[in-house]
């Protein structure tokens, strides 16, 4: 592996085939949950794929039962916490959207088992994304006391529609990686045994295509996602805005002790 990416230290990083390098997430211990570190590095690693001429595509996976199972709780109990973790936080949110958009090599994702938070913003973001048919994909963020930040504001409606959208973001409504792609937000759905494979084969055709073609075919539909920057800009704000309030606390506090949550349902907002 080269000196570009020895730096990693939380994402397992390695070349399965010509020109295609291979991201997994490796704490099958902890479902795969991200912590700050990890949290960091998802987000910066586009920047360098971006700039390595020897890949032409790039495939994301989880080992284990999860693809990821969300952020850290620790990492959240931080960002509610302390104001300076918090604008890093928010940064490092922001950044890993763009960074992923704005990456000119194509990202195939091999989404299986619960699949949350940053994990699944970098999975449903990637240009093809191929979710296991039982896969269990869900934004929690409103269980969790926040408003629906990250990409989910600008993908979801896109991908599949504005009632859908409504529906399992207000909700944090799972589903099954076969209603994700009868519903628009992944690309395809197969048997779990076969994702591993499928996305292989993906990321191989996509590697061997015309570079330039692939690369600003890319860019020109990604313009559909730039164009929402201010919505998804104002929805990761209002994200962050939530960490600093009681709501925040009492989600993470349910999540931890595994009941329902206990909000204060009079809100002047």
């Amino acid at each position: 592996m080269s000196d570009l990416y020895s730096k990693y230290e939380k994402l397992e990083i390695d070349r399965p085939s010509e020109r295609i390098l291979r991201i997994t997430f490796n704490r099958p211990e902890r479902l795969n949950a991200v912590d700050a570190k990890g949290h960091q590095e998802l987000c910066d690693i586009w920047r360098d794929i971006d700039r390595d001429n020897s890949v032409n595509a790039v495939l994301l996976r989880g080992i284990g039962r999860a693809f990821s199972a969300g952020g850290d709780f620790d990492m959240i109990d931080n960002i509610i916490a302390d104001s300076k973790y918090r604008w890093r936080a928010l940064k490092e949110a922001r950044d890993l959207v763009y960074n992923i958009i704005n990456c000119s090599k194509p990202i195939v994702s091999a989404i299986h088992g619960p699949a949350v938070g940053a994990g699944l913003v970098a999975g449903v973001l990637s240009d093809v994304s191929i979710a296991a048919k039982d896969a269990r994909i869900i934004d929690g963020h409103t269980r969790l006391g926040v408003a629906a930040g990250d990409v989910a504001a600008i993908i979801w409606p896109l991908l599949c529609g504005m009632a859908k959208a409504k529906y399992h973001l207000l909700l944090c409504e799972p589903m099954t990686g076969e209603e994700a792609e009868r519903m628009g937000l992944v690309s395809l759905s197969v048997e779990a045994e076969e994702l591993q494979d499928k996305a292989m084969e993906v990321a191989e055709r996509l590697a061997k295509g015309a570079p330039a073609a692939i690369r600003l075919t890319k860019y020109s539909l990604n313009n559909w996602l730039r164009m929402a920057g201010p919505t998804f800009d104002a929805s990761t704000a209002y994200e962050f805005l939530g960490f600093a309030g009681e709501e925040a606390k009492e989600g993470l506090a349910s999540h931890r002790e595994k009941r329902p949550p206990n909000f204060d349902l009079d809100n002047p907002l």
